[in-house]
């Protein structure tokens, strides 16, 4: 199945849209925390530039299949946007959005 996800613009948004969800959460339920409680930076400096990249590669990526796949900014693109800024949002779109297209 991964194999069929790397084949298609839309699948690889998909992997991506997994990928810095798990980041995000990790580093806000996690990394932060272990931060913060227990003096213990060194997971949020691992996690944040990983979590940025991964950021980054969702924004490009949702713009680059946005256009390829003419979607309508009003209709879809903003929405998958606003999903990486939100914990559990790239999930949500994942079920909602992508996973039927």
């Amino acid at each position: 199945m991964m194999m069929n996800l790397l084949k298609t613009g839309i699948g690889r948004l998909r992997i991506i849209a997994i990928l810095e969800g798990i980041s995000l959460l990790t580093l806000v339920f996690i990394a932060v925390p272990m931060k913060h409680m227990m003096d213990n930076p060194a997971f949020v400096k691992v996690m944040g530039p990983v979590h940025g990249a991964l950021f980054l590669l969702f924004l490009f990526n949702t713009l680059s299949v946005g256009v390829e796949q003419n979607w309508k900014f009003k209709e879809t693109t903003w929405k998958v946007l606003l999903a990486c800024m939100i914990p559990f949002g790239t999930f949500y779109i994942d079920w909602k959005i992508l996973s039927r297209l």
